[in-house]
């Protein structure tokens, strides 16, 4: 019998670290229960304490799913007290993803469902199967969908929110893509290549911008356009106490020149 865990491979790059996590429980399209997502919150959090990593990819194991939403068997047996506690570690599960100074790419390889989504969009970036399915069904058995679902509107608006939420019917993912679910399909094949890309991206980027950049939208999220500016300006005057802007302009001048 295989047991359910938090895999965490690390990539010793020139320019950083990636790190690749996934959820193994493939037997169990990846559901998260308790044990799993304790797990899981203990591997975000040691990763965000590394300062030579530059982003994290999260996936599910096997082909058929990411995440396939939290564990119904264990969510059969709660009481009011301990769904509270359930729930909220679903959030942190979430959360720490957020709480990443670096940027989280989730590479949905199937079945996002519930909970699952949730983890997808507390991420940074999706990019996704062509074959993969998204869908917050817990109205279907008698909860409603809730904490990190509350990210849903700024991506995909109110009323595909509502549509999501209300009827918890499933989408594929050339629906997402057009709703602004995810930012990228691809075929199944092509997935890794893509995700490689973004990561490619990302490594030729300033490190430092990328982990202020990260943590301003972060914040803004909880502003007013006025407080954002002013954040903004705070942040831009922080990034000149390092010399990464002048050294990556003088190689941007240099390689404009030659």
């Amino acid at each position: 019998m295989t047991t359910a865990s938090v895999k965490v491979l690390i990539e010793e790059r020139t320019l950083g670290a990636i790190a690749r996590v996934t959820i193994e429980n493939a037997a169990k399209l990846n559901t998260l229960d308790s044990h799993l997502m304790i797990a899981f919150v203990g591997e975000l959090e040691a990763l965000a304490k590394r300062d030579d990593l530059r982003a994290v990819v999260l996936t599910g194991g096997g082909e058929k799913a990411f995440i396939g939403g939290a564990n119904i068997f264990e969510m059969a047996t709660l009481d009011a007290e301990h769904a509270e506690a359930f729930i909220t570690l679903v959030h942190r599960s979430c959360n720490a993803l957020r709480e990443l100074p670096v940027p989280a790419i989730a590479r949905v390889n199937g079945y996002a469902l519930g909970a699952g989504l949730e983890v997808a969009a507390a991420c940074d970036l999706r990019i996704a199967s062509s074959n993969a399915v998204f869908g917050m069904p817990e109205v279907k058995v008698g909860i409603p969908s809730v904490v990190e679902a509350a990210l849903l509107p700024g991506l995909i608006g109110w009323g595909r929110t509502r549509e999501l939420l209300l009827f918890g019917e499933n989408i594929d993912a050339a629906t997402a893509l057009a709703w602004g679910l995810v930012e990228q399909v691809v075929a199944p094949g092509a997935l890794d290549a893509a995700v490689d890309k973004r990561l490619a991206a990302l490594l030729a980027a300033g490190p430092q911008a990328v982990r202020r950049q990260k943590k301003l939208i972060r914040d803004w999220e909880d502003m007013t356009v006025a407080q954002a500016v002013r954040a903004g300006i705070e942040c831009f005057t922080q990034a000149y106490s390092t010399d990464e802007p002048a050294r990556m302009m003088a190689d941007f001048a240099k390689r404009k020149r030659s």
